[in-house]
């Protein structure tokens, strides 16, 4: 979370730099600290990223709902029409669920998983400028930019990219308050604990 708010903060500033500083250039080293910042975070998200597909790949089905949504079974598009009337207060009960429930779990695959992918691209092929050609950057991350056509475009593309992300975030947010406080089962507390608790006994 925290590298995610660096790294929102720092990218603003990057796009947006402040205004001139007073005094010699080389006394005044703002801006290089703000870039080492968002570099360091965007580290810190990558490894955790990675990892998080690791478990994933190695987890059990909870783990990989959120990178391999049913898009295929009719069943689970019927959950989702569900909980979308849920969330716009058109049904009266929601149903449990021990993990994402469907709807959210199409949410948090096409704003974070693919989200986090496109940041992570465009993010390091623009690193790779500065890294130099032959940098392990360059090779894995340097081809982005001709596919976009040049790095000024790929600079706009990662930046209404977090744009993307913030929106995402922001509605996140609610939904979490929202359902910790409306659904049958906990939610907030669960990102802490770990353990999912429900508020009745009634069957789904």
């Amino acid at each position: 979370m925290f590298s995610i708010i660096t790294l929102c903060v720092t990218g603003y500033f990057i796009g947006q730099p402040l205004p001139t500083l007073p005094g010699e250039a080389s006394d005044n080293f703002l801006m290089g600290y703000i870039r080492f910042a968002h570099f360091a975070a965007a580290y810190v998200v990558t490894v955790g990223f990675i990892g998080r597909l690791y478990w994933a790949l190695v987890g059990n089905h909870h783990s990989r709902e959120l990178f391999f949504p049913k898009f295929f079974v009719k069943a689970w598009w019927k959950e989702v029409w569900h909980e979308v009337r849920w969330y716009l207060f058109m049904e009266k009960t929601p149903k449990k669920y021990i993990g994402h429930n469907p709807l959210a779990q199409l949410g948090m695959f096409f704003f974070f998983i693919l989200g986090m992918i496109f940041m992570i691209f465009t993010g390091f092929a623009l690193y790779s400028e500065g890294a130099g050609q032959g940098s392990w950057q360059d090779t894995l991350f340097g081809w982005v930019i001709p596919l976009f056509g040049q790095s000024q475009d790929v600079h706009t593309w990662h930046r209404l990219g977090m744009w993307y992300l913030i929106t995402f975030i922001m509605i996140h947010v609610y939904v979490a308050i929202r359902e910790d406080i409306m659904s049958r089962q906990s939610l907030i507390s669960t990102m802490i604990s770990g353990w999912r608790m429900f508020k009745d006994d009634k069957p789904d």
